[in-house]
């Protein structure tokens, strides 16, 4: 129950976590968030690790302390990041293949393999750019599109294009608006809209599915 509480409390202040990460790694610091990034979108076992909020945060901090976190050399990093984890875990479902339906463990849950594989075949390879803004469909789509053998091509083009607009979306967001003092002395609630905005597509779909269904 306590790591549960520390981990909520990790999520909701990411803005005061992210300081006093700048405060004690200095430069490190986006070696760290290349690493959630890349870990997030490029690791099936970890759909948990903050990203769009953590995206948003590390753009307000950037407008914060420009001399410790340069918005020029972070926006590129973090793109790199989200890209290359995509590319991974494509990799990574190409070479289990579609006996990554017949696990179900803790790590790969059959359920979020089950939700992917539906919007993936709702939304085609537009998937990978829109689950971006989903979180656990996130780190799930390019998994789903490995396991499916997408067309490479046809996978790096939707990868780079989603990269891109996914972290200069949310960095940018937070770099112009997460001082904003309304903002600022709200941010939990700012991250909890974030996290519900980004649901919203997939709690769309499942009232959609389920209205299908009744008729």
């Amino acid at each position: 129950m306590d790591a549960i509480r520390s981990i909520l409390d990790i999520f909701l202040h990411l803005d005061d976590h992210l300081h006093g990460l700048i405060d004690s790694w200095g430069p490190w610091t986006y070696v760290l968030l290349f690493a959630i990034i890349f870990c997030e979108t490029g690791l099936v076992v970890m759909p948990f690790l903050p990203g769009d909020s953590l995206l948003f945060a590390a753009g307000a901090m950037a407008a914060l302390y420009p001399d410790s976190l340069n918005i020029t050399v972070m926006l590129p990093l973090l793109i790199v990041a989200a890209i290359l984890g995509d590319t991974v875990n494509y990799a990574i479902g190409r070479w289990i293949g579609p006996r990554a339906f017949r696990i179900n463990a803790w790590f790969l849950k059959h359920e979020h393999l089950e939700k992917t594989q539906a919007f993936y075949e709702r939304h085609g390879g537009k998937t990978i750019v829109l689950a971006r803004f989903v979180p656990i469909i996130r780190t799930f789509a390019p998994f789903v599109a490995g396991v499916g053998r997408m067309n490479y091509p046809q996978f790096l083009y939707y990868n780079v294009l989603g990269g891109i607009v996914w972290v200069v979306l949310c960095t940018m967001f937070g770099y112009f608006f997460g001082n904003v003092p309304v903002i600022k002395q709200n941010f939990e609630l700012v991250v909890v809209g974030i996290v519900l905005m980004s649901v919203l597509p997939v709690a769309w779909e499942w009232w959609a599915n389920r209205r299908r269904a009744g008729h």
